[in-house]
């Protein structure tokens, strides 16, 4: 089956309607306890050696649909098949992957983690705080995603797994992850890939090499903005020196029947429900929110208010021609019109005026909403450095390179012409203040 039938059907096909009264979409089942036909069959449910979801904190029929759609989309085009575990939000989906990769291992005394300082707040927040100083593991910041001798210098035999956003949040940066996974298999390290900003509509890491992926499932695959999820997505035996062997063949399932277990952090099946409705649509989501992000960003570089436009699919921008190789909307080369792109719906620009500039800019939008979420089928604007890194610290954000002017920009599906519109009326206004 192609993407988009493999989004629509999911796992659901004619017998699980067929056992749920014909009922041609996946229903919510809100039980929060599965009934037993016997005592033996409880007994075989808990203790693994029967098929069973037992107990919604452990596990749900709904939130089993989602996780099969979102593995089946991962490893789309890839000759494999992939696991997923949903959890009750992206930060979720990544403490439990980083935490279980860091589990105390008596052979490693000295571990490290490595990944970009470029990159989500809340990620930077959470392996600061969580990570380094609950934990004392060492991380080794990489200055620049692009150079593989930086990553091939930071990552040695204790690091327990490399991380990138691909592309980073806010600046848009790319990684070259075939050549990363090249480096990370070398070392018998894991790399995972923060999917997030792509899809698999647009990129599948696991299909380029990573070993783990994973996604804030609340942005383009819930664009309706109606629920919050994550997800952690494996493919099979990923590379990995833990000693624990049901870890390296199946990390996202171990996740399922281990830490998520004990933790409780799994999805509602509500939300699944949700994601899922969301999910359906996800492919033409993607291109409609590509081009016109494509648009506005070409606007956007061209106009005399911005001094700097930060988008994947402007030919200036450091790693566009890793973009153009690795960002491209699935399955469009079977189309009349050939292969198409897909950049994304994500863009920073900096103002020529500085932070006045900024705020000018951002509280001129009449159509984006002045929020901090992104991915949604409504547009939104934030200034990162006062929202989703403002925990960080002046030389943190810095490191980072956030700097007090950038302002965030997240296309929606509302009509291009209305959202190339509103920004430039609110870069004229800027204009206007400036004189």
């Amino acid at each position: 089956m192609r993407f988009d039938t493999l989004a629509v059907r999911g796992g659901y096909g004619e017998p699980s309607a067929l056992a749920n009264e014909g009922a041609i979409c996946e229903p919510a089942y809100l039980s929060p306890a599965q009934h037993f036909a016997s005592s033996e069959h409880m007994r075989q449910a808990l203790s693994g050696e029967a098929d069973g979801w037992i107990y919604t904190r452990i596990d749900n029929p709904t939130v089993r649909q989602l996780e099969t759609t979102i593995a089946a989309l991962e490893a789309y085009g890839g000759g494999f098949t992939a696991t997923a575990t949903v959890f009750s939000s992206g930060m979720a989906a990544l403490f439990m992957a980083a935490t279980a990769l860091v589990a105390d291992d008596p052979a490693r005394p000295k571990p490290n983690i490595v990944l970009p300082a470029a990159c989500y707040g809340g990620s930077f927040m959470l392996f600061r705080e969580r990570f380094q100083q609950d934990r004392g593991i060492e991380l080794r910041w990489i200055q620049d995603s692009l150079d593989l001798g930086e990553w091939e210098r930071a990552i040695d035999g204790n690091t327990r797994f490399a991380l990138c956003e691909v592309p980073c949040n806010p600046l848009l940066r790319m990684t070259d992850i075939p050549a990363l996974a090249r480096i990370t298999s070398a070392h018998d390290v894991p790399l995972m890939v923060d999917a997030t900003l792509s899809s698999p509509a647009v990129m599948r890491p696991l299909v380029l090499g990573a070993d783990i992926v994973v996604h804030s499932v609340s942005k383009s695959m819930s664009a309706s903005g109606l629920s919050i999820a994550g997800a952690v997505v494996s493919r099979p035996g990923i590379c990995c020196p833990h000693p624990r062997q049901e870890m390296r063949a199946d990390f996202a399932g171990f996740l399922k029947r281990g830490p998520q277990r004990d933790t409780g952090v799994i999805l509602s099946p509500f939300n699944a429900l949700q994601s899922l409705a969301d999910l359906r649509s996800l492919r033409s989501r993607m291109q409609i929110m590509g081009r016109s992000a494509q648009r506005l960003a070409e606007v956007l570089a061209a106009h005399p208010a911005v001094a700097e436009t930060y988008y994947p699919g402007l030919p200036g921008m450091p790693g566009h021609e890793i973009a153009r190789r690795d960002m491209v909307l699935v399955d469009s080369e079977m189309e009349p019109g050939g292969q198409e792109n897909c950049f994304g719906y994500l863009m920073s620009v900096r103002m020529r005026g500085g932070i006045p500039a900024a705020r000018a800019f951002l509280d001129g939008l009449q159509i984006f909403w002045r929020a901090n979420d992104l991915g949604r089928i409504k547009s939104t604007a934030t200034i990162p450095s006062i929202s989703t890194h403002s925990q960080l610290s002046e030389a943190e954000k810095k490191l980072g390179g956030i700097p007090g002017d950038l302002v965030r920009l997240s296309v929606g599906c509302e009509h291009e012409d209305d959202i190339i519109a509103d920004a430039v009326q609110a870069l004229d206004r800027v204009r206007k203040v400036a004189a």
